[in-house]
């Protein structure tokens, strides 16, 4: 495809926010064109995000199963699980493959978008240049534009990182034998994922965190909770980190290790420590995709982190260009980017005036147990109003996971000290991932601890664990029959 040809709606990407936004356009019968280059159509989430790593979890937790079997009236022979690494990044593959032309490829085809393969770079204040790629020459100008790039894997600044081979959750997808062992430099919900399904398929693991917990940005609580979990099955967490430097030769007093590839030299609680592996993975956060796309040349702004500057419209500080997803910064999540991408075009085209109230937007962690949360945390509520209601009850002390002979966990409810809305929902559980939605209606929707107590709830289920941590606003829970509404 070559020439100028105009279209109403212009997109640079081809993930989540780019795919909600062309459905948008075609819902209302407007024009549309993306231009996609690096990971295949569909962005992070099918290629190498959400997709392949729930796969993988899925597949390592069926590897599991014996050796966390709780009911002794179970046997299983002392054989271990077989694992075929390369057999899964098969049927990984061959799943990516199907979503991406079912839920992509056959929707822009479906909308009627043209779609250009290579690099786009901004030329003009809507018009985007494909400078290599199958339609390099390729220039096309839009009505308005979509900036919606996404995100790549980002290495913190650790001495000696750069000159490390390393994986990160997008290279790992390629390999195709794993290491004996393997060092995680990150605390966040990749680097736990990825701990637990290296793990569970035989990996020796060592997660490597820098602040005081994993999971920083949730309520303090789950991190907790989660490192007792994974030390539990064998996992390593050390968090605390200063790291000093990271090396590829490891030797013990001149003689090379054998079997470790790579050492990370760091202090914890004022001692030199030295951890050894033989592969190291990173998983210090992402960056957003905002470079050498000509966002100078069209008066679009950037923060520190290069993450493109919008108002809560979407709008960025160029008036016909709007941005969404990763390239925005946080929260990062595949759903946030659809709905910022569907939103983007409302407004672009319909002056909507369309938000997003983030507080009310739920993050989850897909390790085992999971780890759910919405709105705000005891140390946030506090921090805001010098006092928290707050209530927090044991997954132990619920009928649903003691009958199933999995008690691992808690869900803590944060309420208005005034008004006993709910404001923050935190959990970690077998079943937290479905939990967290009835939470985050509550949290949206303001409602009570007392809408949530008057609401018959199915029996048993893991879902009483929210009902019985508002329930401990009203009575003492420890000595309460399982019935009690």
């Amino acid at each position: 495809m070559k020439g100028g040809i105009d279209y109403d709606l212009v997109v640079l990407g081809g993930g989540a926010a780019a795919f909600a936004a062309i459905t948008e356009a075609g819902g209302r019968g407007l024009s549309a064109a993306m231009v996609n280059a690096g990971l295949p159509l569909g962005g992070t989430c099918v290629n190498v995000g959400c997709v392949p790593s729930k796969h993988l979890l899925a597949m390592a937790e069926a590897a599991s199963v014996p050796s966390h079997n709780p009911f002794t009236a179970v046997g299983y022979s002392r054989d271990e699980p077989t694992i075929d690494w390369s057999a899964a990044i098969d049927e990984k593959d061959r799943l990516v493959r199907q979503l991406r032309r079912e839920n992509y490829v056959d929707v822009a085809e479906h909308s009627g978008t043209d779609i250009y393969e290579g690099y786009g770079r901004f030329v003009e204040s809507t018009t985007v240049e494909v400078v290599d790629g199958r339609d390099e020459g390729a220039r096309i100008t839009g009505e308005k534009a979509l900036i919606a790039t996404g995100s790549s894997p980002w290495a913190a600044p650790v001495d000696g990182l750069e000159d490390i081979d390393y994986e990160t959750s997008e290279t790992i997808l390629d390999r195709r034998e794993l290491p004996d062992s393997i060092i995680v430099l990150g605390g966040g919900y990749v680097a736990l994922e990825w701990g637990q399904i290296l793990r569970r398929v035989g990996v020796d693991v060592t997660i490597l965190q820098r602040s005081e917990r994993v999971l920083s940005g949730m309520e303090g609580q789950l991190g907790r909770e989660i490192r007792r979990s994974f030390r539990e099955e064998g996992i390593e967490v050390v968090t605390g980190n200063d790291f000093q430097r990271v090396t590829s030769a490891v030797t013990d007093g001149g003689a090379a290790v054998q079997g470790a590839g790579v050492s990370v030299e760091t202090v914890v609680d004022g001692e030199s420590r030295t951890f050894a592996a033989e592969d190291l993975f990173v998983a210090t956060g992402v960056q957003p995709n905002s470079e050498n796309i000509g966002l100078d040349t069209i008066g679009v702004d950037t923060d520190e982190r290069g993450a493109v500057l919008v108002d809560r419209h979407l709008r960025t500080t160029n008036p016909d260009v709007y941005a969404a997803g990763d390239v925005i910064g946080e929260p990062e999540l595949e759903t946030v980017a659809a709905k910022e991408g569907n939103h983007a075009v409302k407004n672009a085209f319909g002056d909507e005036g369309r938000t997003i109230d983030y507080g009310a937007v739920p993050a989850v962690v897909f390790t085992s147990p999971e780890v759910a949360s919405v709105g705000t945390t005891e140390s946030e509520y506090v921090g805001e109003y010098g006092t928290c209601s707050c209530r927090t009850v044991r997954m132990a002390d619920v009928p649903k996971a003691r009958t199933v002979e999995d008690t691992r966990g808690l869900v803590q409810v944060v309420k208005h000290h005034e008004t006993d809305e709910i404001v923050g929902v935190h959990a970690v559980a077998p079943r937290a991932a479905d939990m967290i939605m009835e939470a985050a209606l509550a949290v949206k929707f303001g409602l009570t601890v007392d809408d949530i107590i008057d609401t018959v709830h199915p029996f048993p289920t893991f879902g009483e664990a929210f009902k019985r941590a508002c329930q401990a606003f009203r009575r003492e829970t420890s000595a309460m029959s399982c019935c009690v509404e």
